[in-house]
């Protein structure tokens, strides 16, 4: 395994747990009945009822379980074991129509067939993806003619900022780099407080425009794209929760694009 990706790997096997414990995550929450999808998701997807769903990189799997609460036939993929097995548990606990299947993105045609109706990644992805152009291609192919893809991120210019400095200091470039962004945190973006061992990740940044290119050269049409100032958890110190419980930059500082919201379809 790639030295940056297995250095990921064991990051995230480890943030299972933590996350899996955090507010942020809320599981107990999530089991009595109440979805994880925010406003943004709910209104990209639409009624999923009766529509099979790929939830790529779907860390513990709570987009995905929330999906198939609404009537939808879900596979859902990631590269932790660890968190495929918390999924897998947590849809048989709750006796959801969901799959989980352990594997690197890149070697997902390996491990899954079939085409779906819906492909969603949902918020902390992008940035993980090494390779975008290969991303879209495997994703188109698992696209039903007609299918969509739905991607709805944190905003790479959101990204830019120092994420442990409450003022807004420019600290990571916005377009793609050939080289990783390396970071050494300790805690976890779900428990600051939290432990860890493995505090080393990787990371490839990937402006609109990177994205963009991908989607449309795997042969995908682009239907629709907005950009939003809130998101649904503290992305960063220094942005402060509305009455909506959104996410935004405090008052003194203008709107920044922090969420975005990307659908692209196959061509029928």
């Amino acid at each position: 395994m790639d030295e940056q990706i297995a250095a990921n790997l064991a990051r995230w096997d480890e943030l299972v747990g933590i996350n899996a414990a955090s507010d942020l995550y809320d599981v107990a929450d999530f089991k009595s009945g109440t979805s994880s999808l925010d406003s943004i998701q709910i209104e990209e997807l639409g009624d999923v009822s009766g529509k099979s769903v790929l939830h790529l990189l779907c860390h513990l799997g709570l987009d995905g379980l929330s999906l198939a609460r609404e009537g939808a036939t879900v596979t859902g993929m990631d590269f932790s074991q660890q968190a495929v097995d918390f999924a897998q548990g947590l849809a048989d606990e709750l006796g959801l129509d969901a799959r989980f299947i352990c594997s690197d993105m890149y070697d997902l045609p390996n491990h899954l067939d079939g085409q779906f109706d819906i492909v969603l990644m949902s918020y902390g992805v992008v940035g993980w993806l090494k390779d975008l152009d290969r991303w879209a291609e495997i994703t188109a192919g698992y696209l039903k003619p007609g299918g969509s893809v739905h991607v709805v991120e944190f905003h790479p210019f959101a990204e830019m900022f120092d994420d442990r400095n409450p003022e807004f200091v420019l600290t990571y470039p916005y377009f793609r780099q050939q080289e990783a962004v390396r970071t050494d945190w300790d805690g976890a973006y779900a428990d600051p407080t939290a432990k860890v061992e493995h505090t080393v990740a990787y990371s490839w940044q990937a402006g609109i425009g990177d994205l963009f290119m991908a989607v449309l050269r795997a042969g995908l049409r682009i239907e629709s794209y907005r950009e939003l100032p809130t998101c649904n958890e503290q992305l960063r110190p220094g942005l402060v929760q509305g009455a909506d419980k959104l996410w935004r930059t405090p008052d003194g500082i203008p709107d920044l694009p922090i969420t975005y919201a990307l659908k692209a379809s196959k061509p029928a």
